[in-house]
């Protein structure tokens, strides 16, 4: 790496240190509203215009991923009206990297999707794959954060707009491991509703949620993912994903796994996950502690302290320790649930007590063993 270059990239790793700090310690202001859910995702069509991507016997990966993330947008906006739809590029150009994350940046968006078609030296190589953000190990799929991020070689003074940062160098990855990872659990559980999707509802092979240095994601501040939607440079694969039916199904795939995730954060939304004792209001809070007499139909405050697609049993052992554990069903969820409290407050500090060891703990609302949301909850006991 040449001198200037490496100095511009020590400049580059203190202002990513700093601006990791900053996204952290104001999380709670710039993070998502946990009273928002999905309402606006954007669809980045990966490469474009010059940049083929990876180019198989009969097509390129551009224009797969175009038709393919068209599809997904228009699924979205035809089943799914209160969710705005935006996307990077709707014809053959290239965005740059720090186009389509501005684009997203600018939208405010609550998701950021990035389609590509993957490619390795093995013929034999097929899957779809999901990609996060994080530090990837430097023997495990170098080779496909080299690629998606070597569009940035196309660009005019790319070492000035990028500061130094060489896709090509492992070097300049130790930036991934500095980055913050606000929406890490975010992005890890839409991926695992889209590979689910691809394995249960597609019938394509499931290579799994991996972390990897991908720069657009590191600039974009919301939860995001790169899917790999199958490999070019399997004959078998390039068959089905430059046919009409194959973009169908991995569009359709991708989509019913947005679905499902939207629908999962619009149910945190409406329990309100995470709320503060100030944002009660103070007439609601005072009712809510004089309640004492549990009756069929009265508000029941418990601690949720995790969720499953399958059951588990409720053995102390599975939950640190803890007894008396209750699992409520709610939709295809499992819901497993600590405390019973008909206070809200009371409910409040055991759920700030069990943070210790279940940091994503939260308060819930039940009626008739019923999940309803807590703000409904709150106002129907101050009635």
């Amino acid at each position: 790496m040449p001198i200037n270059i490496k100095r511009s990239f020590q400049t580059f790793l203190v202002s990513t240190i700093l601006i990791g700090c900053f996204i952290n310690l104001n999380a709670g202001i710039l993070g998502e509203d946990p009273t928002k859910g999905i309402r606006t995702v954007v669809i980045d069509a990966g490469h474009g215009g010059r940049d083929p991507g990876a180019v198989g016997k009969n097509a390129k990966e551009k224009d797969i991923a175009l038709s393919i993330a068209l599809l997904v947008g228009h699924y979205i906006e035809e089943n799914l009206p209160d969710v705005k739809v935006i996307y990077t590029r709707k014809k053959d150009v290239l965005p740059t990297l720090m186009e389509r994350a501005e684009i997203a940046n600018k939208a405010e968006a609550d998701l950021f999707i990035s389609i590509h078609v993957n490619a390795s030296t093995r013929a034999s190589a097929k899957g779809t794959l999901t990609l996060v953000l994080g530090q990837h190990r430097a023997d495990e799929n170098f080779d496909v954060a080299v690629r998606e991020n070597s569009v940035i070689l196309l660009e005019e003074d790319y070492e000035t707009t990028y500061e130094g940062f060489d896709p090509t160098s492992a070097e300049s990855y130790i930036m991934f491991s500095l980055m913050q990872k606000t929406y890490f659990k975010q992005s890890i559980e839409f991926g695992d509703f889209v590979q689910d999707q691809f394995r249960e509802r597609a019938g394509r092979k499931d290579l799994g949620v991996r972390e990897q240095g991908l720069y657009v994601l590191a600039q974009t501040s919301m939860p995001g993912v790169l899917v790999e939607t199958g490999f070019i440079s399997n004959a078998e694969e390039e068959k089905y994903l430059i046919s009409k039916y194959g973009q169908e199904i991995i569009a359709s795939a991708i989509y019913r796994g947005f679905k499902e995730y939207k629908e999962e954060i619009d149910h945190k939304s409406n329990l309100s996950v995470v709320i503060a004792e100030e944002n009660i209001p103070d007439e609601i809070a005072s009712d809510a502690d004089a309640l004492a007499v549990v009756d069929a139909d009265q508000i029941i405050f418990r601690v949720q302290i995790a969720s499953s697609k399958n059951k588990i049993p409720t053995d102390p052992s599975a939950f640190k320790g803890y007894k008396n554990v209750e699992v409520l069903e709610d939709g295809r969820w499992f819901k497993y649930l600590i405390a019973q409290e008909t206070s809200y407050h009371e409910a409040l500090e055991q759920c700030n007590s069990i943070k210790a060891d279940f940091p994503d703990a939260f308060v819930v609302a039940s009626k008739n063993r019923i999940l309803i949301p807590l703000k409904d909850a709150l106002l129907e006991i101050n009635q």
